[in-house]
């Protein structure tokens, strides 16, 4: 008999179920933001209240806009792995505001495709239900698996910049951003 599959997703991918955001994610997200490895192309690790508080942004965002950084699940087993999904930039830069696409998940789960499958779903996601015509990506420019994710949902760098929420960070100041526009919008 096959596992009954939770039906609260928004969407699904092959694999992968997005969701909003449970009071029940916290704890699993606080574990993925406290790693070191995930972390390693932030200035800091996140702490449970800063894991907290973003989720309620997520939360806040997904009720204003139909989008956020999703919470996502493997659909064979209902594991929650990451997030995955888009989010509102608008630190001062020249494509500011923008939405954004980002991912992050438990290094348990890194290797398999699951951040350009899911990147690929909320790209379609963002263009063909929520009408948005375009979205970018940005990382450190020594995060060089985020930038692979980018290029194979079929971004293209439009520019490098040094990032105003990180020039203390001489490792991670200078960043790429990939863009992708919706050619139905």
């Amino acid at each position: 008999m096959e596992k009954e599959i939770n039906k609260n997703y928004l969407f699904k991918s092959e694999r992968l179920g997005f969701r909003e955001w449970l009071t029940e994610d916290i704890p699993k997200m606080a574990d993925i933001n406290s790693d070191p490895d995930v972390m390693k192309y932030f200035p800091i690790v996140l702490d449970f209240k800063q894991t907290e508080e973003f989720i309620l942004k997520m939360q806040n965002q997904y009720l204003a806009k139909g989008y956020c950084y999703f919470a996502v699940d493997l659909l064979d087993n209902e594991e929650f792995i990451g997030f995955i999904g888009l989010s509102d930039q608008v630190f001062e830069a020249e494509f500011t505001p923008c939405v954004d696409i980002g991912w992050r998940l438990n290094k348990n789960y890194w290797n398999n495709g699951y951040a350009t499958e899911g990147a690929k779903r909320c790209l379609s996601y963002a263009f063909n239900n929520l009408k948005l015509s375009s979205i970018y990506a940005i990382a450190p420019k020594i995060n060089i698996k985020s930038i692979e994710v980018m290029k194979k949902i079929g971004m293209k760098e439009s520019m490098v910049f040094k990032h105003p929420k990180l020039l203390e960070n001489d490792r991670l100041e200078t960043c790429v951003v990939y863009h992708i526009a919706n050619l139905l919008h």
